[in-house]
């Protein structure tokens, strides 16, 4: 896999490669004096100056990287995988280094300026790119990703960020292809790649325009993603205040009990083998899936359509008003507790949750839902969770029954809950204003690409 990759020039300069399907969009401000690529649309002439180049012809060299075995002995060299790339940039919080033997071979060595191509991943994130730089210990990288090296006259974070644009993401789309489950892009396919390209100085104060628009984006979503965990504190501060008596004052000392006293009934649910497709209709029976259950919400579009031949147990319809836990699973999953305050008919409890129907005359649904959400039992639960791995661990109803709970009086519990409805709902509306503005952050950073490679920034 480290056999360098041949580099072979196509004909025409000015040509997008032949078989290159160009679905991106218009390639802007169209020049009298640059002639339109053979097999382009009108509207992808480029601006004045500007030429179609293949990475072919901007590389001098390209190689696959190493499929050496690896291990977690730091000593050795570091090597990059394709989870060090992310958003376009190299991460190196995770690594896994090589024997340092095989790193003295001089070929295995990333030099500054080097382009790192993901050749190899899920659909979504094949063909992800980013540069390495200063980085002051020498490093190599994984045999999933393609190690480019530009001739001096093209700036390496141009290509990453052309490669990393709606225009780049349209071609990998066009020419990828599956292998054994995951996406590929190989090396011959990104030699093909056409690029519109400016004279270098023009690819230098572009590439520093973007650099300067994405840092001050950069740190807007820091803001946003500060503001993101200052209302997830908050919610839980909420919580842990509702159930200690803080949030409205009951002007009594509230009771611990093990849940197993307010609870009447503790029902485990049926997993037939289903069918993968969810049932979108109230007339057919469906499983729920344990992510139908998070935490304080159901998603009853979360489920899988029961075949016809087999015959829906019928006491394992959901009704409002069941709290539901899940059992089983990996371990953040857990012991996630919702209400269903509605569903549509015919929807089963699965067999890795359980349902629980509470003593109307010692606990409220909707209270023991916050309670079984708030920080503090969440981590005594957490304690009651057996298994030896956490992608596998279970929640017993024996152990779960023992989970010590507060109880307050009956009368106040609605009071309580309003409160705690009340101040979340506030909680909502600003995720949800923070979550449309890192969209809007995704979109403005896409578009400051497409401005880029249509001669508009």
């Amino acid at each position: 896999m480290n056999a360098k990759l041949g580099i072979t020039a196509p004909t025409g300069r000015n040509k997008p490669a032949q078989g290159k399907e160009r679905s991106d969009a218009a390639l802007g401000h169209k020049s009298q004096n640059t002639p339109s690529p053979e097999g382009a649309k009108e509207s992808d002439v480029l601006p004045s100056g500007w030429e179609w180049k293949s990475v072919g012809e901007m590389v001098d060299e390209m190689q696959y990287g190493t499929s050496a075995k690896t291990s977690e002995d730091a000593t050795g060299v570091p090597v990059l995988r394709m989870g060090n790339i992310k958003d376009g940039s190299l991460v190196l919080d995770t690594l896994k280094y090589l024997p340092a033997e095989h790193g003295e071979f001089p070929a295995l060595l990333l030099h500054d300026g080097d382009l790192l191509f993901n050749r190899t991943n899920s659909a979504e994130l094949v063909g992800k790119s980013a540069i390495y730089r200063g980085n002051p210990s020498p490093c190599s990288c994984a045999s999933y990703l393609i190690r480019a090296r530009l001739r001096h006259s093209y700036v390496p974070e141009f290509l990453a960020y052309y490669i990393n644009s709606t225009f780049g993401r349209a071609w990998v789309n066009s020419v990828v292809s599956q292998q054994v489950g995951q996406a590929n892009v190989n090396g011959t396919k990104l030699k093909a790649l056409s690029v519109p390209v400016p004279p270098l100085p023009e690819q230098r104060r572009i590439v520093a325009e973007i650099e300067k628009q994405f840092t001050r984006l950069e740190a807007g979503v820091a803001a946003l993603r500060r503001v993101q965990a200052n209302l997830k504190r908050y919610r839980a501060a909420v919580l842990k205040a509702a159930c200690e008596g803080r949030l409205v004052p009951t002007g009594a000392e509230w009771p611990q009990k093990e849940i197993a006293a307010a609870i009447q009934t503790m029902d485990q649910g049926w997993s037939p083998k289903c069918e993968s497709a969810p049932s979108n209709s109230n007339a057919t029976w469906a499983v729920i899936k344990t992510t139908a259950i998070q935490n304080l919400r159901f998603l009853e579009d979360e489920n899988k359509t029961l075949p016809a031949p087999l015959k829906p147990r019928a006491h394992l319809e959901l009704m409002p008003g069941d709290l539901l836990v899940t059992r089983a699973g990996p371990h953040s999953r857990v012991g996630v507790a919702c209400l269903v305050k509605s569903t549509r008919p015919r929807l089963m409890l699965c067999d890795k949750a359980y349902r629980l129907r509470c003593k109307p005359d010692v606990v409220y649904p909707a209270f023991l839902e916050l309670v079984l959400n708030a920080p503090h039992i969440l981590d005594e639960v957490n304690k009651l969770k057996t298994g030896i791995s956490d992608s596998g661990v279970n929640l017993t109803q024996k152990r779960f029954g023992e989970l010590l709970i507060p109880l307050p009086p009956l009368g106040e519990q609605p009071r309580i809950v309003a409160e705690v409805e009340r101040r979340l709902s506030v909680v909502e509306e600003l995720e949800a204003v923070v979550s449309a503005n890192l969209q809007r952050a995704t979109r403005l950073r896409q578009s400051i690409l497409q401005k880029a490679f249509t001669g508009r920034l």
